[in-house]
């Protein structure tokens, strides 16, 4: 409760309306004036106003149609009941009604002001706690016979925050809260002081609300008129009274003006008694009473009038429709007998065509006749075929037995013991060959194939059933008692049909005059309408089984069935399947196992190769110690030297020519081991068989480091040695290893396992190619021959003539399929940077190899940059091992580096750079967030199928001039390489010693 200036100030109101027994609405004298001038701007305005769109604005003023008198008055909303009814109060004199959404408009801003009527309570009383709502009724009838629509003095005493002023009410020398309190529908509260005014307490609005909509309406809470100061008056005596009809009308009251309560009954001056107050609430509450009877009877005859006038419609409606229905029948009377025999005709028309149609899907013929099929020519597992797969687990395990061996003592046992379940085998396989020649596999393939194609056109997609026996069991009772039910329902029907042809041939008797035999009406024509009722009985119930739908448990029962059969029909399919791949299997082995045991295996190609390389090396070594001599003495012949150059040339060449079939040799001889001899490599240990297929073929022994004509790559020989070499025409680069006994194995293993995943593939895979892995027999060193590009790399390739988006995305893309090689094979690279990916021929991306005597751990420790942009992806920064995940990683962030090309990067406090920040095409923005941000879910895979790899088909746009960038960058590469080559030149020719 706010302080307020004007205490003890008087205002002269008129009650209007009221809430309780202590709060009331009153509205100032002196706005008289107004309230006339707004019914006559309503009255106006809101027949042709616009009605509300959309929601209530709850501050806002609209206008509302009395649901009474059916005029305009200002009102706000105070609560939305539904849709179309809402809570509205009249806020120029303060009574609720609940209104349809139609029945209010909006209104001009100029009548959006404040309201006339203001809301009062009784200074110092307060409704007693506990009040029960007749008392509640009668102290809010009680205070109206006080104050409504008389002039009463209000001493404001405070205003609430609400705006309820806080007031003592006097009428002429009576104390309106003296009275409210004598009566006990009031009790005095506690004052507040002058200094601090409490607040009030205060009753459930909603609960008023409720009252005030539910309670009886007395007089003094309606109106009739659009303004109780406007609306005319008559006068009687020099005074101003109420019309009769007013008076009648809705019990409403209309309040004197300013002028008019100066004089007569409602003169301030005169003393009015208690008496007079009580007879005049009396005869209120008389009248209301009897209003409220009139109003029950009137509404009571008007809904008794209401359903007279309804029902003397519908017996108007039922008297046409039986007039109607008495001429039909006259007129159908006629062609009775015609029209019945003309439908039952054309009914037993309808019946012999469905009786020619095959109803046997109806009745699941064809899914009986598959079962038959499917058990009576039911292809079983041959005898022979179990007694082969036993033995041949046998074959298989003495050939991992001997596999593992690592002694000869007793690996030649376990040669002999596998030689003896060889020999079964071949007698298994030959027995299990003339068993299967005898079977019909391919035309019982044929049947399956073709019942199983024509079932699926009837049923289509078949759903998975597991209780095959319980399924086939319910079908087949199923079956039986809907054939029953067809079978008693056509007997029924020919019956009645016979019946019916025979009172045919009987009645042409009573019909022929010719015929001299008598014969009564009673033994032709009497039973003429039953034998049609049965007939048409018949007929129509064998057509409604025969149209109608199946319903849905008819169809659960055979759509299971089908895929009861549908599964035998597959499960005997993959059975001959596998019966034809057994015998495809057995008719190879049976063949190569011949080939085997007539002709073993022969090492001597292999050996002879080998003796040719030896004395190749030699000749080359002789050769290479010749020229150095020459070009050491003082007088040498630069024609000789020329001439020891080319067959130096030709000798390695050759020498590289025997290290290839040497390779396919061993080749042959690995895929023996693999399929029957695994004992080679524990009888032939000389060879060096085991090395090479643990090295995945990637091993050669036959190669030395001596033999080829190396030169020192230094500016790439940060790491590593690098040396430079030519090889039947091709550059190739030899890569050195520090290994020890240790780290020797470790090294082969995992260039074995690179170069088995780059095998699969080979070109398509996206990886460097492995050509050879050698050992130096002098050093403690490995080699690893890879094929060279030079200047192929990204960093060389941006730092010279950076490549375009659209070749980006295309040496990308192979970047991705060798990530994918690598991460299928189980493979992380953990060394992804600029200068370990290549993009030949600008458009050709592959991802290079890594340092195979690092583990993953080891080389993902290493704080690679792109940039000023760390590859290492944030996880392995906080401990975490390397993933296909932080490969993942290093590729986004090379994607991005080669996106922007040199713009500058923004990190956030992870070293993680913003994307955002850069200007990019929508496709390849998702693909970077999805590798920097949201790597867990990503894969190399979907990397590939991202929607900016997807190129559009056609040649692209050329550009001439990139084509001359291109063009004149080639050939200042191939500028640079010759002048490599004279160096290569002068320098040969300045060496003492060639190491």
């Amino acid at each position: 409760m706010d302080e307020d200036t004007h205490y003890n100030k008087v205002e002269d109101v008129v009650g209007s309306h009221v809430e309780d027994a202590v709060t009331f609405w009153a509205q100032n004298i002196s706005r008289n004036k107004d309230i006339m001038k707004i019914g006559c701007s309503l009255s106006e305005v809101c027949p042709n106003a616009n009605s509300v769109f959309g929601n209530f604005d709850l501050k806002k003023i609209y206008g509302g149609l009395f649901s009474e008198d059916k005029c305009w008055y200002r009102c706000k909303i105070l609560k939305i009941i539904s849709d179309e009814k809402c809570l509205v109060r009249y806020i120029d004199y303060g009574n609720t009604e609940i209104l349809n959404r139609s029945d209010i408009v909006e209104i001009p801003l100029d009548l959006q002001f404040s309201s006339v009527a203001k809301k009062y309570r009784l200074w110092g009383l307060q409704i007693p706690s506990g009040q029960e709502v007749t008392q509640f009724d009668q102290g809010r009838t009680f205070l109206g016979s006080l104050i409504f629509e008389k002039e009463i003095k209000m001493r404001i005493k405070t205003t609430n925050q609400d705006g309820t002023v806080i007031a003592q009410a006097e009428y002429g020398t009576v104390d309106i809260g003296e009275e409210v309190a004598k009566k006990g529908f009031a009790e005095k509260c506690k004052l507040p002081s002058s200094t601090n005014i409490s607040e009030e307490k205060k009753t459930d609005p909603g609960q008023l609300v409720l009252r005030n909509l539910k309670g009886p309406t007395p007089l003094w809470g309606q109106r009739s008129n659009q303004s109780t100061f406007s609306r005319p008056k008559g006068r009687l005596n020099g005074r101003q009274t109420l019309d009769l009809k007013d008076e009648n009308d809705a019990g409403n009251h209309v309040p004197f003006s300013k002028e008019c309560l100066a004089i007569g009954d409602f003169n301030l001056g005169s003393n009015v008694s208690l008496a007079k107050i009580k007879q005049d609430q009396k005869l209120i509450e008389e009248n209301e009473k009897l209003k409220t009877e009139k109003e029950v009877l009137l509404k009571s005859y008007k809904a008794l009038e209401s359903k007279v006038e309804q029902t003397a419609q519908e017996l108007q409606q039922e008297k046409a429709t039986v007039m109607d229905l008495t001429k039909h029948l006259k007129s159908t009377l006629k062609t009775h007998v015609g029209t019945r025999m003309k439908n039952l005709a054309a009914k037993i028309e309808r019946l012999k065509e469905i009786r020619r149609v095959n109803i046997s899907v109806r009745l699941g013929n064809d899914l009986s006749d598959a079962i038959q099929v499917l058990d009576e020519e039911r292809f079983t597992t041959p005898v022979s075929l179990n007694e082969l797969e036993i033995i041949w687990a046998e074959y298989n395990l003495a050939q991992e037995k001997i596999k593992s061996c690592q002694n000869v003592n007793e690996g030649n046992i376990l040669i002999a013991r596998r030689n003896e379940v060889q020999q079964k085998l071949c007698t298994a396989v030959e027995v299990f060959i003339l068993e299967v020649d005898e079977l019909p596999l391919n035309k019982r393939l044929e049947t399956l194939q073709d019942l199983s194609t024509s079932l699926e056109a009837v049923y289509g997609q078949a759903s998975e059933e597991t209780n095959s026996e319980e399924v086939l069991k319910k079908f087949y009772n199923w079956k039986c008692d809907k054939k029953e039910e067809f079978t008693s329902v056509r007997s029924e029907t020919e019956v009645s049909l016979q019946r019916l042809v025979a009172w045919f041939q009987s009645t042409l008797k009573a019909f022929d005059l010719s015929v001299e035999e008598s014969l009564t009406s009673e033994d032709t024509i009497d039973n003429i309408d039953e034998i049609l009722e049965k007939t048409e009985s018949s007929v129509c119930k064998e057509l409604e089984i025969s149209l109608i739908e199946q319903g849905d448990a008819d169809k659960e029962i055979i759509l299971n069935t089908y895929s009861q059969v549908l599964q035998k029909i597959h499960s005997e399919e993959r059975l001959i399947a596998t019966v034809q791949s057994k015998y495809k299997n057995s008719i190879e082995f049976k063949k190569q196992i011949i080939e085997c045991l007539n002709k073993s295996p022969s090492l001597d190609h292999l050996l002879s190769i080998k003796k040719t390389l030896k004395s190749l090396k030699a000749r080359l070594r002789w050769k290479l110690v010749e020229k150095n001599n020459l070009e050491e003495s003082d007088d040498h012949d630069g024609s000789e030297i020329e001439k020891i150059k080319q067959e130096i040339t030709q000798l390695r060449n050759s020498v590289f020519q025997e290290i290839y079939r040497e390779r396919e040799e061993y080749e042959k001889l690995n895929n023996l081991v693999q399929k029957w001899l695994p004992e080679l490599p524990l009888l032939h240990p000389e060879i060096g068989l085991l090395k090479y297929m643990n090295s995945g073929g990637l091993l050669t022994m036959s190669l030395e480091r001596d033999l080829l004509d190396a030169e020192p790559m230094k500016e790439l020989s940060s790491k590593r040695p690098l040396v430079c070499s030519e090889v039947n025409g091709k550059i190739i680069l030899l890569k050195g290893y520090s290994v020890d006994v240790d780290t020797e194995a470790s090294v082969i293993q995992r260039a074995a396992a690179y170069h088995r995943a780059w095998r699969e593939a080979k070109e398509e895979s996206g990886l460097l190619p492995l050509i050879f892995l050698f050992l130096c027999k002098s050093d403690p060193m490995a080699y690893l021959m890879v094929p060279y590009y030079p200047r192929a790399n990204l960093g060389s390739i941006q730092a010279s003539m950076p490549l375009t988006l659209e070749e980006a995305l295309k040496v990308m893309k192979g970047v991705a399929q060798g990530l994918h090689t690598l991460h299928k094979a189980d493979i992380i690279h953990g060394s992804l940077h600029q200068n370990n990916v290549f993009a030949l021929n600008r458009e050709q991306g592959i991802v290079g190899d890594f340092d195979f005597t690092k583990s993953v751990s080891q080389r993902t420790s290493v704080n690679m940059m792109v940039g000023d942009l760390s590859l290492i992806a944030p996880e392995v920064k906080m401990g975490k091992p390397a993933s296909p995940s932080s490969d993942l990683y290093a590729y986004g962030c090379i994607l991005l580096w080669l996106s922007v090309q040199n713009q500058e990067f923004e990190t956030n406090e992870d070293g993680i750079p913003k994307v955002d920040q850069f200007r990019l095409g929508d496709n390849v923005k998702s693909l970077l967030c999805s590798l920097i941000y949201c790597r867990s879910s990503m894969t190399a895979e979907q990397v590939l199928n991202a929607e900016c790899f997807l190129l559009p088909k056609g040649k692209s746009t050329p550009n001439p001039e990139k084509d001359i960038k291109y063009t004149q960058h080639k050939e200042e590469e191939e500028l640079k390489l010759e002048n490599l080559d004279k160096y290569k030149e002068k320098t040969r020719s300045g060496e003492a010693n060639f190491d």
